[in-house]
């Protein structure tokens, strides 16, 4: 046992007083393991840094005791679920209250956010309901039945397709959400089902029980491959490794490490953490977090030191002294079919808090500690959200920077440009067009030539061809750069990156690469054209005009028909995205449209030009 070895392997890291009254719930933040929500019978949920014993921040607002919370996959929100059965969804950025979802009749006992977009989240009740929500609706869009108890947890699959659901009935349920149905329920444990979780990769669903067991279900034969046994108390959490090659268990004052196909335990450390509610990972180090009364603790243990391979099953008896001997034949992940992501994830998307509740008015976000408020989300927003756009950029114009040969292609470096000159990685390269007649081959010796056979004063007029023209075009190009640089930091970084593009003419035909245009994007683009419709300036005007010709002739074809499309029958997610994209891309055109028809009855090249657009858009008159 590991715990026996001489080396400390798991040690308490703190020891505070989380609330005013007794603590019913906490959770770890999964992505970074640094981050800890704690919520009370004082109606409060605080907010910590693990290892720190300051509170950084306390949202208020709830009328009723909180019974369970969990930060979404970003950490950048806390969802909280009252003793009242009221959902409140905070912005731990912006430091205020999203939403309050009002539904369910009785005390909240589990909350699920969605993997891929932080608009869906699922919660159960006592009530035995379980309900799936888009927090940009008043209320929830699904309501899944079929338990017979209390949910007690909720889990949805890596690829946002399934969810499990956990229950004191004894059982696991596995609904597909684009069916609206469960699609089948596991009975093999004898006790109430404390947690459930999905392997990060495979077809592989856990689940610890009050009969201190840890059952595993195959999820395309939906039958069970293992019983992972040896806890002596109820089993209260499990947590896959990353790569998923073991598995967590924790249970009071002990953690597990177990293998299965075969089923063994690779070790057992013993953890002076109690009842322990919630595990996560950082570096290497397991965090476990426990509550008592009105004191909060958590603990460490060191998985280096922790043997996660090896064990051996004999007898049906766990051994973790004996070397485990290789099964005849490949089982596991070599055989089990693995998750399909979406090449497009759904994006979370900043919405307005609600106005139904009137408690709303009182909800607050108190911050205790500004300078690790600073440092744990200020940052986060600041340097990750331009990286985040310039990447999703950068994904589709792969390796231009050293290839480009046409105009238009060489406007488009600009935007690596720049994101390599905000980390002061500039490349060291010429952009190549030819709008100015130079090519690469103006860079490049012919075939016919050989080494010396240039003199001195040829050589140098080669180079300097071209020299005066390319200075100009540099000179141009770094003006616009400037241009950019200045609204970089001002208000909502995308929606200022996309202004700026398309209003620099120089850099308009940026506007003609499809690939850089989804419907994400026009939602952003969409009001800014607006702008330049009615700008004074004649090029912003043109430049307007321009991208809504392309908005129309590519996508609006895609936006009727998904608006138009009978709904299905369950939910599916990446379905709910693009009709809320299409529906808020067809307001938008409708109140283009408007402008259009005003300036369709003016003279010249522009109202040739509005014309145009109107008889493009006259569509938008049938539309729902």
């Amino acid at each position: 046992m590991a715990a026996a070895g001489s080396t400390k392997i798991s040690w308490r890291l703190q020891e505070f007083e989380a609330h005013t009254s007794s603590v019913s719930c906490l959770s770890l933040g999964k992505s970074s393991g640094r981050l800890l929500a704690t919520g009370g019978e004082d109606c409060r949920v605080n907010i910590w840094a693990v290892s720190k014993a300051n509170c950084i921040m306390s949202l208020t607002g709830s009328k009723s005791p909180v019974q369970c919370l969990q930060l979404n996959a970003s950490e950048e929100q806390v969802v909280a679920g009252s003793q009242s059965g009221s959902i409140k969804i905070w912005d731990l950025e912006a430091a205020k209250i999203l939403r309050t979802l009002m539904g369910h009749k009785a005390n909240i006992t589990s909350l699920g956010c969605h993997p891929l977009s932080a608009n869906f989240l699922a919660s159960s009740s006592m009530d035995t309901n379980i309900k799936l929500w888009d927090v940009r609706r008043k209320g929830y869009i699904f309501r899944y039945q079929g338990h017979t108890d209390a949910v007690r947890s909720l889990a949805f699959s890596p690829d946002g397709k399934w969810l499990a659901s956990a229950s004191d009935d004894c059982t696991v349920k596995l609904w597909d959400l684009s069916q609206g149905k469960a699609i089948t329920e596991f009975k093999s444990h004898s006790g109430a089902v404390n947690i459930v979780q999905f392997h990060p990769n495979e077809y592989l669903l856990a689940s610890g029980s009050a009969d201190r067991t840890i059952k595993l279900w195959d999820l395309e034969k939906f039958t069970m491959v293992g019983s992972l046994e040896g806890d002596t108390s109820a089993v209260r959490c499990v947590f896959f490794s990353a790569d998923g090659s073991c598995l967590y268990s924790g249970s009071s004052d002990s953690l597990r490490v177990f293998g299965w196909e075969p089923d063994r335990c690779f070790d057992m450390v013993s953890v002076g953490w109690g009842k322990v509610s919630d595990l996560s990972i950082c570096n290497q180090q397991l965090i476990g977090a426990s509550h008592h009364l009105s004191t909060v603790s958590t603990f460490v243990v060191d998985l280096h030191k922790v043997k996660q391979t090896g064990g051996a099953v004999i007898q049906d008896i766990l051994r973790d002294d004996q070397p485990l001997t290789a099964p005849s034949e490949a089982k596991g992940a070599a055989l089990r079919r693995s998750y399909e992501r979406p090449t497009t994830t759904c994006t979370a998307q900043r919405y307005s808090a609600s106005e139904d509740e009137g408690d709303e008015r009182v909800s607050s976000a108190e911050i205790h500690n500004a300078d690790d408020y600073k440092e744990i989300f200020q940052p986060k927003k600041a340097i990750c959200t331009s990286h985040l756009l310039c990447r999703s950029l950068i994904k589709y114009i792969p390796g231009v920077v050293f290839r480009a040969t046409r105009a238009s292609l060489g406007k488009l470096c600009l935007v690596q440009w720049l994101f390599l000159a905000s980390r002061r990685k500039l490349p060291k390269i010429v952009f190549l067009t030819t709008k100015t007649g130079l090519s690469k081959s103006c860079f490049q010796p012919s075939a016919s030539s050989r080494p010396g056979a240039l003199s001195e004063e040829e050589a140098l007029s080669q180079i300097k061809k071209g020299h005066d023209t390319m200075c100009v075009m540099l000179s141009s190009r770094h003006k616009n750069l400037e241009t950019v640089r200045s609204v970089w930091a001002r208000d909502d970084i995308k929606v200022n990156f996309t202004l700026t593009v398309i209003a620099i003419s120089n850099l308009s035909n940026v506007l003609y690469f499809r690939l850089l245009w989804k419907l994400d994007l026009c939602t952003t683009v969409l009001p800014q054209i607006d702008k330049l419709l009615q700008s004074k300036y004649e090029s912003y005007m043109q430049t307007g005009c321009t991208s809504l010709r392309l908005i129309m002739r590519h996508f609006w074809s895609l936006i009727s028909d998904t608006l138009k499309a009978t709904p299905s029958v369950g939910v599916d997610i990446t379905r709910e995205e693009r009709h809320h994209k299409c529906r808020v891309c067809c307001k938008q055109l409708k109140n283009l449209s408007n402008i259009v028809k005003n300036k369709s009855s003016a003279v010249g090249r522009h109202g040739s030009a509005f014309k145009e657009l109107q008889l493009l858009m006259a569509p938008l008159d049938d539309a729902l």
